[in-house]
């Protein structure tokens, strides 16, 4: 990275990106997520701190095994998921992303999800460039 950014900076950067964040620990731990509204999953305090298992569904817990023991073995980076949700009436495309966060040296130190409905985004043709009035 270059230059230095101010915690200040930094938290109000997390809140602003349009996504849901999650991040876990080297030890699979819950350790930290973003307010980002609309928010597709709903979390307790409590949370923090515990085994991200305890957050998926037994038929997805598979997955999660796999997917977190290939980037801690270093065979994965990332992975992405979608699928179709309805809230309150409004049909959502859900798009989850999982990412390897690794320290300077390679090491596996956790790893973040992110969450975005890309429904707006799926019929975008042409071209905007230009800002509206």
């Amino acid at each position: 990275m270059k230059g230095k950014l101010p915690r200040e900076i930094v938290d109000a950067v997390l809140e602003t990106i349009p996504l849901e964040m999650t991040v876990l620990d080297e030890n699979d731990r819950i350790v930290w997520w973003n307010t980002q509204r609309p928010r597709f999953f709903e979390r307790a305090e409590k949370v923090l701190g515990t085994d991200v298992r305890a957050c998926h569904s037994v038929k997805s817990l598979d997955m999660v095994e796999r997917l977190l023991s290939e980037m801690k073995a270093g065979e994965r980076e990332s992975a992405r998921f979608w699928y179709n949700r309805i809230d309150d009436g409004v049909p959502r495309k859900l798009l989850v992303d999982y990412f390897a966060i690794r320290d300077g040296s390679g090491r596996y130190i956790g790893c973040i999800e992110t969450l975005q409905d890309v429904a707006p985004f799926r019929f975008i043709e042409g071209e905007k460039r230009e800002l509206d009035a």
